[in-house]
């Protein structure tokens, strides 16, 4: 139990060599451990974890470093993959637990001149408002005095 929280508190520092193997192959996919377990039972078994077969899965793993053998090679598979240069860690097949897992990108050069147009838009709609709003200044830096502010007054130039 004293090793979970070593190990929880400094990951970098995992011991057991079995574990190290997870631990580095879910960060180059940037995934968690337990996710990893999830992708490594998948690849092997063709299907996804069972709910009762989950908990009894994290408890061998976390509580008492026990590393499945379908574990141990997927996460060869991708510590090789990424040092050979054939792993895409953006692949929609390594993060399918991830809920919020989004690659939305414009596609197309229309979306992307759409949203040039938009933003220079916005820029040269903000600068005309901002010309057209302000007063005559007499500096371009702080403080920004209005040239009426700074004329002399009547009564202060008779003393």
């Amino acid at each position: 139990m004293l090793g979970l929280f070593k190990t929880l508190w400094r990951p970098d520092l995992e011991e057991d060599p079995e574990r190290s193997v997870v631990a580095a192959a879910a960060n180059i996919l940037q995934v968690g451990e337990f996710q990893l377990l999830q992708l490594a039972y998948h690849n092997w078994h063709g299907k996804d974890m069972p709910p009762d077969q989950s908990d009894a899965m994290f408890d061998a793993y976390m509580l008492q470093g026990v590393v499945p053998v379908w574990a141990r090679h997927y996460a060869r598979f991708i510590i090789s993959g990424s040092e050979t240069g054939r792993l895409d860690e953006n692949s929609p097949l390594f993060h399918r637990y991830d809920h919020d897992y989004v690659t939305n990108v414009p596609k197309g050069i229309r979306h992307f001149c759409l949203a040039s147009m938009v933003l220079a838009c916005i820029l040269v709609g903000g600068l005309l408002i901002g010309h057209v709003s302000g007063a005559r200044s007499t500096s371009v830096l702080p403080p920004y005095f209005d040239a009426d502010e700074l004329r002399p007054t009547p009564a202060a130039s008779g003393d």
